[in-house]
């Protein structure tokens, strides 16, 4: 059987999460899949936003979600 490959994209989730772990030291992580999914949710949202030129419409089909559910999205991920 075939070991499946890596994407680039996991490669590079799992260096950043080799980074995060060598940052933290001797501390326990704490909500890390919270922080994590938050973290690239917004990343995904704004190159979708990019991608569609601030067509939300658009940018909902992208993503697979309605756009009432990106208009949410952008919400939460734009609070300062």
């Amino acid at each position: 059987m075939n070991k499946p490959t890596i994407s680039s994209l996991e490669l590079c989730v799992r260096e950043r999460l080799d980074d995060y772990f060598k940052d933290l030291g001797d501390a326990e992580p704490n909500d890390m899949l919270a922080m994590v999914v938050n973290r690239v949710e917004g990343i995904v949202v704004d190159v979708a936003l990019e991608r569609a030129q601030g067509n939300q419409t658009k940018a909902a089909q992208m993503l697979g979600i309605t756009r009432s559910t990106l208009r949410k999205k952008i919400q939460m991920h734009h609070q300062h």
